[in-house]
């Protein structure tokens, strides 16, 4: 089973390989020589992701009191490693087309993925973390091994979707019984492939029992309850249909408190809607 799983990323490297783009930004942030300049052209050099930055540091996400009009000027005022995450995580979607409407709306995928990011970035500003995009990059890219697994296994994921409709149970726990993997495993491999961060690739392979993640506990607890008050709130979906158990460990491990939570569903609410504004504005 692990060589069939393997295949789903290495069978086809074009359609499963990160946005340009993030690439060529990765390696000047990478780069002790590289400028903000550098980085700045790198970035305008893509209009599409040029318009969508601008107007996310302009956006409430981030509240400045003066408008944001260059790519340098976010350079400076946002960070470089934190525009690269945004980067990857707003030009992701891109790579995902075609998925037949009787799997998953993608709308209804993308607004789950974005408000498990906008959740996790919340809770990481909460902590005070000090690379909250880090978090929202994770919180989108969580569930990117289930379109992988829609866009090659499209017979096998309807079968398992139509299983869970019958007899209730959790997406993941039926994709690990009926494939002896899940989408977090090939999420896991997929961003192991791309050579992300270590943190990132841990939060979307252990978003589902964050305990087991070997290093970055913080960031995969983030994900795990950014998922679960997703669900809970009903922002879109990814195919899941049930609110997934809440490990002990990752709620104690953030330190959350329970009264916290009404401020933290209104500031989702509101930020879910602009994001989505933002990321997919073809959808509104």
């Amino acid at each position: 089973m692990a060589i069939k799983l393997a295949s789903l990323i290495r069978d086809n490297t074009k359609i499963f390989s990160p946005p340009t783009v993030f690439l060529r930004l990765n390696d000047a942030v990478n780069n002790p020589r590289s400028s903000v300049m550098d980085i700045g052209n790198i970035i305008s050099d893509d209009q599409g992701i040029t318009v969508r930055l601008l107007k996310m540091a302009n956006s409430p996400l981030y509240g400045f009191p003066s408008k944001i009009e260059t790519i340098s000027q976010a350079v400076l005022i946002i960070g470089t490693k934190q525009l690269r995450d945004l980067i990857l995580a707003t030009s992701v979607i891109r790579l995902f087309e075609g998925i037949p409407e009787d799997i998953i709306t993608m709308e209804t995928f993308w607004r789950h993925s974005i408000a498990c990011g906008v959740i996790a970035r919340i809770i990481a500003g909460h902590r005070r973390e000090p690379n909250v995009e880090t978090f929202f990059t994770a919180g989108i890219l969580h569930d990117i091994g289930r379109l992988i697994m829609y866009t090659k296994m499209p017979v096998e994921c309807s079968n398992i979707l139509s299983k869970i409709g019958k007899q209730p149970q959790l997406l993941f726990k039926a994709e690990r019984e009926s494939l002896g993997f899940n989408h977090t495993d090939v999420g896991g491999l997929l961003l192991k492939e791309w050579k992300l961060p270590q943190n990132l690739t841990e939060a979307v392979a252990y978003h589902h029992n964050p305990e087991k993640a070997p290093q970055y506990l913080v960031e995969a607890a983030s994900i795990h309850i950014a998922d679960i008050l997703a669900h809970a709130m009903q922002l879109g979906s990814s195919g899941e249909k049930y609110i997934p158990r809440l490990s002990e460990k990752a709620w104690s491990e953030l330190s959350l408190q329970t009264g916290a939570l009404p401020f933290l569903f209104k500031q989702a609410l509101q930020q879910v809607d602009i994001t989505m504004q933002i990321i997919l504005p073809s959808k509104k």
